[in-house]
């Protein structure tokens, strides 16, 4: 959605980490994002391109709506986010994230080597199409209820 002055943004709905890949997240109540690393305790956070991941919570609510109770983390998402339809965001494109961080996107969507278990339910998966992943350009402290705006 946009602002009166014609700014992108929306709002960090969770915010989740993983000790191990391949595993779904758990929701914490902030995480930091450490520059040119990631999140701080996941097990994606290191010096590659897929930093931090991130998932529309209108993504989720599609596999809602065939009747999985799915939530903010189950996908293996860093940030869940409302309001931007972040899939349709171009590669390198900035967001401002809570009042400190600062993200590029390095990715859109991803392929999936092994179907994973909501896959299996519903036959369907929304993180290889309209998930995100991102750089850290700039640290910083971020957690629910703040905003994510594109730069």
């Amino acid at each position: 959605m946009k602002d009166s002055s014609g700014i992108v943004k929306g709002q960090i709905v969770a915010v989740s980490t993983s000790r191990r890949k391949g595993q779904k997240k758990s929701n914490l109540p902030e995480c930091q994002l450490l520059k040119d690393s990631g999140v701080e305790g996941d097990a994606h956070a290191g010096d590659w391109h897929r930093q931090v991941s991130l998932l529309a919570i209108e993504s989720i609510a599609k596999i809602r709506d065939k009747g999985i109770d799915v939530t903010p983390g189950d996908f293996a998402e860093n940030i869940t986010t409302s309001g931007i339809e972040i899939w349709q965001l171009e590669l390198g494109t900035r967001l401002a994230v809570g009042n400190e961080a600062e993200l590029e996107i390095t990715q859109v969507g991803k392929e999936c080597h092994d179907r994973c278990a909501i896959y299996h339910q519903v036959g369907d998966c929304v993180m290889p199409r309209e998930g995100i992943f991102a750089r850290v350009i700039r640290g910083g402290k971020i957690k629910p209820g703040e905003t994510i705006r594109v730069l």
